[in-house]
């Protein structure tokens, strides 16, 4: 499974991988802004997406924006939110986006792990939907 951690933050993007890699997750790569996170996407989808709203440059809406026209609509690419911004209308505008959970900062380690399990199961259970179908989940 392939995690991607979008954030300009340098130290957030080592505790996340810390944490991550602690819990027994492999294949975390780490982008400090949209732009490069995006090119990687296109390359090659990851199974999960952290992403950090707030950014020079290109911010997580509009990677958010991105990924929603990059993925199919029958796909299922899971985009947990993680920012300090805990404003309602943040949270809304990003659900909106294509945001399939969001968490403020400061975070509970415990809960970052457990959620993306949960979505990365999603995922995976959606893959094998798909496959069972004998449909493309960009078709």
């Amino acid at each position: 499974m392939s995690i991607f951690v979008v954030d300009d933050n340098e130290a957030n993007r080592r505790l996340l991988e810390l944490i991550l890699t602690t819990a027994g997750f492999a294949n975390i790569r780490l982008f400090a802004d949209g732009v490069t996170a995006l090119q990687a996407i296109e390359a090659g989808q990851p199974d999960i997406i952290l992403l950090d709203l707030h950014m020079p440059g290109l911010d997580g809406f509009g990677v958010l924006e991105t990924v929603s026209r990059v993925i199919g609509a029958d796909d299922f690419l899971p985009v947990l939110v993680l920012t300090a911004d805990v404003d309602r209308d943040a949270r809304t505008r990003a659900v909106a986006g294509g945001a399939t959970d969001f968490l403020t900062k400061p975070f509970d380690a415990q809960e970052v792990v457990l959620r993306v399990r949960n979505h990365l199961r999603t995922r995976r259970l959606h893959r094998a939907l798909v496959a069972a179908s004998g449909t493309s989940p960009r078709e």
